[in-house]
């Protein structure tokens, strides 16, 4: 499989891992952009995710859920394989309140793989990467089957001819 159909698999599959978990989709955190071994995700104020009251500050575990996201998202794309992932060790390390009213952007690079571990780092922000909200070092597993890039490839192409075949049957009748 060349890199621009990689890539693709990612985008396509990116944002369905984002909208599909649904501590992800309660707290609003959104899908940015992916690339070989990297993810960036948005987790946009509101008001439900404010831990103190009185100055407006996002609560930490929500920074802490875009972080884990963020890593596990730039994990899948670090494998050779496609397959379930955990997190194994996750460290947050807080620098500073986030500024309240303002998104928070959840960078993460996976830097290094072995056959069923990936190494990652993040950095969470509120605009300025040279001023971070928070930084992590995470380490995640693969688990259950995997499946090549290009099995997997196959398998969407087959759903997709699938699915017009049954609407277009539908259509007709």
């Amino acid at each position: 499989m060349d890199m621009n159909e990689r890539l693709k698999l990612f985008w396509e599959v990116g944002a369905s891992m984002i909208n599909g978990t649904p501590h992800a989709r309660e707290l609003g955190i959104q899908f940015v952009a992916i690339g070989e071994g990297q993810a960036t995700l948005s987790l946009p104020y509101s008001d439900p995710l404010v831990g103190d009251i009185q100055t407006g500050v996002v609560h930490g575990g929500a920074v802490t859920t875009l972080l884990d996201q963020a890593c596990g998202l730039a994990a899948f794309t670090g494998f050779e394989t496609l397959g379930g992932l955990a997190t194994l060790s996750l460290r947050i390390d807080y620098q500073r309140a986030a500024k309240p009213g303002k998104t928070i952007i959840g960078m993460a690079e996976c830097y290094k793989t072995t056959k069923h571990v990936a190494f990652l780092r993040a950095v969470a922000h509120d605009g300025d990467e040279t001023d971070p909200v928070a930084t992590a070092q995470a380490t995640f597993m693969s688990t259950g089957p995997r499946v090549s890039f290009e099995e997997a490839l196959k398998a969407r192409m087959a759903k997709a001819a699938a699915k017009t075949t049954s609407t277009k049957t539908g259509s007709a009748a």
